[in-house]
């Protein structure tokens, strides 16, 4: 018998676990309604957060390797849940397409995917070329993270606090130039199966997102029959800008799978 569920936490370009803010502590009490016990972990990708020392694989392949060596150290065994968003999302599409056995199911936060988009709708390069010089720049740490916020961001009631956490984990973590340009480039590379995979997937996105055009994940979602919902106000970081939307989402994803499970158990 499986043990409790155990959601996996990643984060996308140039970005950490800890810019996450608020969120898993309101993304668990969803969880736990539908999985009891269940529990979050949040890794970061090589060259953010904890481990900025280490180089940015240049393929997203690798930046799975690392993420299953965090597991394994961690002693987790799974299968896991996965929640990512952009960059990490393209982590845990290709992890759901080479290891299926290791997933139970999958959030994809306001990703693209080649070969459902063209291009400029997929990274709209020079937004995401702009949002990683500024979050590299030599400007004073809270004058690029402002940018980067009213990039990314289109909700803040409380900006001030947000850029206090960031400035913060600016200064504990900074993310190199050679890093950054290393994840832009494999997310830039990335190319996921055209086959739908065997892990279940949710897709979520925001229509005013300014660096992912939203149409990306409705491709995404037609390509592969998944269930897409899409947020009308929030910007490119939906889980900051609503977190509660997001983890009702999840929860309502989670409830819906096990009634359907109930049901067609019924029947075998």
């Amino acid at each position: 018998m499986s043990g409790p569920a155990v959601w996996v936490l990643l984060r996308g370009l140039a970005r950490e676990s800890g810019h996450w803010g608020d969120f898993p502590a309101i993304l668990l009490q969803q969880i736990q309604l539908q999985q009891p016990g269940g529990r979050l972990l949040m890794l970061d990708l090589p060259g953010n957060g904890a481990l900025n020392g280490e180089s940015s694989p240049t393929r997203v392949a690798g930046m799975v390797e690392s993420c299953r060596a965090q597991l394994r150290q961690l002693g987790v065994q799974g299968p896991v849940h996965l929640l990512a968003m952009s960059l990490g999302a393209m982590v845990a599409t290709d992890w759901a397409a080479r290891y299926p056995q290791e997933l139970s199911a999958g959030v994809l936060i306001n990703t693209s995917l080649q070969p459902f988009s063209p291009f400029y709708h997929r990274l709209r390069p020079l937004n995401y070329l702009s949002f990683l010089l500024l979050s590299l720049s030599s400007l004073g740490y809270r004058r690029r993270e402002a940018k980067v916020l009213k990039m990314t961001s289109n909700m803040q009631s409380k900006p001030d606090e947000v850029l206090d956490r960031w400035v913060e984990l600016l200064r504990l973590h900074p993310v190199g130039l050679r890093n950054g340009l290393r994840q832009l480039l494999a997310a830039s590379r990335y190319r996921a199966s055209q086959h739908r995979p065997a892990v279940p997937m949710l897709l979520l996105c925001s229509k005013v997102d300014r660096l992912v055009d939203w149409r990306c994940s409705q491709a995404i979602s037609r390509a592969w029959g998944a269930p897409l919902r899409m947020h009308v106000q929030a910007g490119h970081d939906l889980p900051l800008d609503d977190p509660l939307w997001v983890a009702q989402a999840v929860g309502e994803w989670l409830k819906l799978r096990s009634m359907q499970g109930l049901q067609a158990g019924k029947w075998h």
